[in-house]
């Protein structure tokens, strides 16, 4: 089988599979308080048939798979799941992406599953803070997943900040000052134009006053070069000196990252996208549920590398058809 190489000569080694769109959080930024209609269960690809596309796709290059969702989590049998992906022959890593809530009671039966990577959405150190940010008090719960999967052996421990302002960004100095203190990657994350637009052109904050806070409290920052570069997500990343953890930044917004950018996305009802500010998607669904040969799932993924774009063009796009919810895309 041919190499997963887009039109732009893109090596694609990076595949991110959301396995739900349901969610037990209502973050601000996400969701509206009210929630969403999920997609009927039935119409939710089951995990063999995810299985089946991602074998196909490693048989071509593909090396890493994050498990995301909606809250990956909350889905009856992530961890049977995970332990079929950690077998798949030629990938290289798995990784798992949640909010934290059911980590303490599944991380350890994801880490015995083969699991070694996981990010932690963490908006806030603050109780109250938090709690406004995902309209639940379940910060206590989130920080003893962080500690158990810590105790169980998760390394590293991704912390995934979305920082806004007038919101949390008064705490970047405290998620900074805890690399100093843990071995944890605090990753700032720039919040994107989805949900509600005036609320982003409110809350928005690029990262360059940010960067310069950390050096006026800490001094400089040391780049690191963090290791499976082949698989590397978009984050820029420092190390204070002596420091066990790692301070990272993902210009989402202010800085595109295309020209690098190796992953696509498969969402939880079989649709994969080529780019997450794009509705361009191929359907496997409709294909993989009528019988067909391992031969037609290899043409979709052809098919997604021939309209993946050069370029999201996020500023072109007319803030009515911004992103309306990460939650059915798996960020």
């Amino acid at each position: 089988m041919d190499a997963l190489i887009d039109s732009y000569q893109r090596v694609i080694t990076y595949l991110r599979v959301s396995i739900t769109d349901r969610c037990n959080l209502r973050c601000v930024y996400c969701m509206p308080e009210e929630g969403l209609a999920w997609t009927p269960t039935h119409e939710i690809l089951t995990y063999d048939e995810l299985t089946r596309i991602i074998a196909i796709a490693a048989k071509r290059g593909l090396q890493k798979v994050r498990v995301t969702g909606g809250e990956p989590l909350v889905r009856t049998g992530v961890v049977g799941f995970v332990n079929t992906l950690t077998h798949i022959p030629g990938l290289k890593e798995v990784a798992l992406t949640t909010n934290g809530v059911f980590l303490k009671d599944l991380a350890a039966g994801l880490y015995q599953a083969g699991l070694r990577r996981v990010n932690v959405s963490l908006d806030s150190l603050n109780r109250e803070t938090f709690s406004k940010i995902v309209r639940r008090d379940i910060f206590d719960r989130v920080w003893e997943g962080i500690k158990e999967a810590e105790r169980v052996g998760f390394d590293p421990i991704k912390i995934n900040v979305v920082l806004q302002r007038g919101v949390n960004d008064h705490e970047v100095i405290d998620f900074v000052r805890l690399t100093t203190e843990r071995p944890y990657h605090i990753r700032f994350i720039e919040y994107m134009p989805c949900a509600n637009w005036d609320t982003w052109l409110e809350t928005y904050k690029p990262f360059t006053p940010v960067m310069e806070e950390i050096q006026a409290a800490f001094g400089e920052m040391v780049p690191v070069s963090l290791s499976n570069a082949d698989n590397a997500g978009p984050a820029v990343n420092y190390r204070l000196p002596g420091a066990p953890g790692v301070v990272g930044f993902i210009h989402a917004v202010s800085h595109d990252f295309c020209d690098t950018c190796n992953r696509i996305r498969l969402t939880a009802d079989g649709k994969m996208r080529p780019c997450l500010f794009s509705d361009i998607a191929v359907d496997f669904r409709e294909v993989i549920r009528s019988g067909c040969a391992d031969e037609c799932i290899d043409d979709l993924l052809s098919q997604v590398l021939y309209i993946k774009p050069k370029y999201h063009e996020l500023d072109a796009i007319p803030k009515e058809k911004k992103l309306v919810t990460m939650v059915n895309i798996g960020g």
